[in-house]
């Protein structure tokens, strides 16, 4: 038996529309990335879906080649909701660019009379998108599995679908028996039910959950700079401590304060301040690990956990941010100050981050006291 194409594509479109206002409902609600990229996907689809009901009329020059960009926006759309389900955002032109060279490959196959005007651009665009979504779906964080497991098989499912269409397509061409028997528009757009009908359970926990973690990061990050607050920085710096002692590794903690702050403040006014805030953070940011920590201890104050190095690895890292600081762009009439470090090994403070902690800071005392501009080592706290 032959499924009915006309029959399917009017199915999917009302699944489509349903969806998409559920969607665009919680959009409203939570605010949330992940409905706001779907709702842009499921428009996608849709308005792709009907553009492919004019195929076989004298509007099919220009239907066909917009059919399948739409539908390749909509799956690089699902990418994108899926990355932001890991805070993760997406350039804009990264998505526009697939559906771009979708819609050109079609216009240059004379889509008046080919159907299938672009259909190896098409289906393996297709495969990419989906295939992205699934790899960002199956990253998400094992708490949020129970929600995502079966968005990801979906997903899954329908890239794999793709990427087995590309070399049927491209070996035998849409009117080859194989081809049309179970890669056939109809059989796709019954998997594409199945897989909007797998995202409507998971919509409302994941959107959720967005939000929460979201406003899970905000309660942790100073809103300023980015980097760890300080209640997060000491909650998350006395867990890694712990665990780096606990298998007989060391730690080194940087505490770091800008110099002459209050001139700063009180000649540029505070904008220059935040900046010269904002320049230290970048800059301490990107001199250290992924598996450091930097955190704002305090006004012009940072601390920095550096899990598993020496103390004089510490001062090498101090150097490099002093470098990155120095070299960074500055408003107008402005210089950013430069900066003294504390330094403490774990081993001088027992492995406990409120000594260590004690220990940087009378370091970091000393160094003001000496000139500033410079680090110093801590010594064992009594």
């Amino acid at each position: 038996m032959e499924l009915d194409t006309l029959s399917l594509r009017v199915a999917l479109g009302v699944v489509t529309v349903i969806l998409c206002l559920l969607f665009f409902a919680s959009f409203r609600q939570t605010r949330s990335p992940y409905s706001g990229w779907w709702c842009l996907s499921l428009v996608a689809f849709l308005t792709g879906n009907l553009a492919f009901l004019l195929t076989g009329t004298p509007h099919q020059v220009w239907a066909d080649p917009l059919g399948n960009a739409l539908a390749v926006s909509g799956a690089f759309s699902v990418w994108a909701g899926a990355r932001s389900l890991r805070l993760l955002t997406t350039p804009l032109w990264l998505v526009i660019a697939a559906p771009v060279v979708t819609a050109v490959a079609s216009a240059l196959e004379n889509p008046a009379s080919n159907e299938w005007s672009g259909g190896l651009v098409y289906l393996g665009l297709m495969a990419v998108g989906l295939g992205l979504a699934t790899r960002e779906l199956a990253l998400l964080k094992p708490r949020r599995s129970y929600v995502n497991r079966s968005l990801t098989v979906g997903a899954g499912v329908l890239a794999a679908y793709y990427l087995c269409r590309w070399p049927v397509y491209l070996l035998e061409g849409p009117d080859g028996p194989d081809f049309r028997t179970y890669f056939s528009p109809a059989v796709t757009s019954l998997l594409i039910i199945g897989l909007l009908v797998t995202v409507s359970f998971s919509m409302t926990a994941l959107s959720n959950d967005q939000l929460i973690s979201g406003l899970h990061e905000r309660a942790n990050r100073d809103s300023l700079t980015g980097v760890l607050n300080r209640r997060a920085f000491m909650e998350l710096a006395a867990r890694e401590v712990q665990r780096m002692d606990a298998t007989g590794t060391a730690s080194t903690l940087i505490m770091a304060d800008l110099d002459h702050f209050k001139a700063l403040n009180d000649k540029h006014g505070h904008a220059a301040g935040d900046a010269a805030i904002q320049a230290f953070a970048s800059a301490a940011v990107a001199s250290i690990r992924s598996t450091d920590l930097v955190g704002r201890y305090g006004g012009e104050e940072f601390l920095i956990l550096l899990p598993g190095a020496e103390q004089e690895t510490g001062e090498v890292i101090a150097g490099v941010i002093s470098r990155a600081l120095a070299a960074a762009p500055t408003p107008p009439g402005v210089v950013f100050p430069t900066v003294s470090y504390g330094v403490a090994a774990s081993a001088i403070a027992d492995a406990d981050l409120p000594r260590m902690v004690a220990a940087a800071d009378a370091a970091l005392y000393k160094a003001k006291a000496l000139g500033r501009n410079q680090v110093v080592f801590a010594s064992r706290q009594p």
